[in-house]
Order: C-alpha cells, then structure tokens, then sequence
C-alpha cells in the first residue's frame, strides 16, 4: 500500500513517541510504501524552528535517513475534487499531493482529514493503521 504520512505522525516519529512512530515505522516497511509531499517537510520545518528548536538537529538526521526510504511528491497545482472536502485551507494541498500520488492511505490524526468524510483514499489515525 502507499501511505502518505502527514505531518502530525512526523513529528512524534522523529521524538520518538508511542503509537504515530510505530504507526511511521509500519507505513515505510515493506509491502508498504510511504509518501510525503513537500508540503509535509515544509510544515515539519517550521514546527521545528517554532516549538522545537533545540530538536532541529535531530529532525534533520531524521529527514536525511527517511528520504532514502520515502518518496516525496510534489503539491500539484491543479485542484482535486477530494480536497473540497478539507476545512482547513492550509490542509487542501496535502489532500491534492495524495490524490495526484494515488495513495492508498493518509496517516494523521488531522480532525479536517478525519472528520472529511472521504472513503479514497482511507484516512486513518495511527492507532487505526497499526490495528490492520
């Protein structure tokens, strides 16, 4: 399966806590395939620089041995029909990466993702991922 992995399962993957890094760890293990969108790294970076800063180094030995395993897409400019359904304006372009990557699951706890009602692709939380 393809997995786009959002930005809030990145984050505890990289501090290494609990259930999203384990969720991280399944969705880039083989038969699995996981994805980010460039929007996800850009996010991941400014998180960072505001509320982590002291853990910059760490995210980016991350970001280094997790792009060798994890493809990364770009945001499209055209506009999906699936991103409609996204509260969050500033979410639409991750919804537009995974449609365009054709991606089988969006891994986040995101409630605009959550609560969209979109069946394709799945979206589910880490807790949800690790329970298949």
């Amino acid at each position: 399966m393809r997995i786009l992995i959002n930005t809030n399962i990145l984050i505890p993957a990289i501090l290494g806590h609990g259930v999203p890094f384990q969720s991280y760890i399944k969705a880039v293990s083989y038969p699995n395939n996981g994805v980010v969108c460039t929007q996800n790294i850009d996010e991941l970076r400014r998180i960072f620089n505001r509320k982590f800063p002291k853990k910059i180094p760490a995210m980016e030995r991350f970001l280094a041995m997790a792009l060798a395993v994890i493809e990364v897409v770009q945001v499209p400019d055209e506009r999906s029909e699936e991103e409609n359904f996204i509260r969050d304006v500033n979410d639409k372009g991750i919804m537009r990466a995974a449609v365009a990557a054709k991606v089988d699951i969006i891994l986040t706890g995101d409630k605009d993702f959550l609560e969209s009602g979109i069946n394709h692709p799945k979206i589910m939380t880490a807790a949800e991922f690790m329970a298949m």
